[in-house]
């Protein structure tokens, strides 16, 4: 089914898929090796999907949020981790694109950078605090001397770090007891990429530690204050459940190829003739219709009715979890397919398995959802 809103809409996804192909063919490679998807990546900025949320008046494509929805979820049809990691960037842009929360000039001047092909990523999780959206306190410290201010610290999750060219660190202000947002570029002095990345999943993000020792930023670097507490919930991290979506698909279409051409000697035709086959598929094909439809009827809402959007925040943690866990259902649907064949290390099935699942640890946690669900139903 077609969730394409307009015909240039359509056109956009099937120049990218076009762009884009090549990344299958390295994904079990960048999954073996613990690498990180460079070729990917400057594939995707040859292309211009850096800018595509980026506003026109900066040179970039003025892209709404269910345009990079179904981009997000293309990608990752082809290579998840590559979508996660540059779903952040996209995102972080949208989002201050919409909010222009900072000074003008200050914010004037990273979009210009963004512009000219500059990668950005906030900088917020820490060992010591779990999840920012949990609203714990970062260890990393920010404090001024002069007109300058000083941070250290360290940032864990990191994603896209081998190839940033600007960090959005959030930091503790001691002396104003409160959070601060600094802009922070990659090529100043003390600041640090420490490889710790290791995980059975979405390896290929790069979701290194970014450590900062007395690093120096002029003031106009501190961009934004916020006050400590759970975070409010943001559309554009919507790019999360369509990411595992697209690798769900990926599952999908794996499996219905298999069953459409392996014939063992056993039956007259290929494993499609058997009913328990067909009910797999079928169910595989139901949930992924249901989570399709609920990821972009939010978005479309989101972007439609300005004004329930306070209504519509319940429904984007509803619409992670909700998405996520079908993902998750739908890859183990295709490898029961597949059968024992699905977990051979060369077969893709396996690896979707292990990257669907890091969605359970992306934010928001289902946990929290469920909270906030329960109170505005009982309160």
């Amino acid at each position: 089914m077609s969730f394409f809103q307009s015909a240039e809409q359509k056109e956009y996804i099937q120049k990218l898929e076009a762009a884009i192909k090549s990344f299958s063919r390295r994904s079990e490679n960048l999954d073996e090796s613990k690498g990180f998807p460079f070729e990917n990546i400057q594939e995707l900025k040859d292309f211009g999907y850096p800018k595509l949320t980026l506003a026109k008046e900066y040179g970039g494509n003025g892209g709404s949020l269910y345009d990079f929805l179904l981009s997000q979820e293309k990608i990752a049809e082809y290579c998840g981790p590559t979508a996660l990691g540059i779903g952040w960037h996209v995102g972080t842009v949208l989002s201050l694109t919409e909010k222009r929360p900072w000074e003008k000039e200050v914010m004037d001047e990273l979009f210009d950078e963004v512009s000219k092909g500059a990668l950005i990523n906030t900088a917020a999780s820490e060992a010591g605090t779990g999840s920012p959206t949990r609203g714990g306190r970062p260890e990393t410290t920010a404090i001024k001397k002069g007109n300058q201010w000083v941070l250290n610290g360290r940032k864990t999750f990191t994603t896209l770090s081998p190839v940033l060219d600007i960090f959005l660190v959030t930091a503790w202000v001691p002396h104003e007891e409160q959070l601060g947002t600094f802009l922070v570029h990659r090529n100043i002095k003390g600041i640090c990429i420490e490889e710790t990345w290791d995980m059975i999943s979405m390896q290929g993000t790069g979701s290194h530690d970014l450590v900062l020792n007395e690093v120096i930023l002029p003031d106009k670097y501190y961009v934004m204050q916020s006050k400590p507490g759970k975070k409010t919930p943001e559309s554009w991290l919507l790019h999360i459940p369509a990411c595992y979506i697209g690798i769900a698909m990926a599952a999908r279409n794996y499996a219905v190829e298999f069953a459409k051409t392996y014939s063992p000697n056993s039956l007259p035709g290929p494993i499609r003739d058997l009913p328990n086959v067909q009910r797999m598929i079928g169910e595989i094909e139901l949930e992924l219709s249901e989570a399709r439809h609920f990821l972009y009827s939010v978005a479309e809402k989101w972007e439609t009715q300005t004004e329930n959007h306070d209504e519509l925040s319940k429904e984007l943690g509803a619409v992670k979890l909700s998405v996520v866990n079908k993902s998750i259902s739908i890859v183990d649907k295709a490898m029961r397919v597949v059968g024992a064949k699905s977990l051979q290390r060369t077969n893709p099935l396996q690896r979707y398995y292990r990257d669907v699942r890091a969605g359970l640890h992306n934010p928001p946690m289902d946990d929290a959802t469920i909270t906030i669900l329960a109170k505005a139903a009982l309160y």
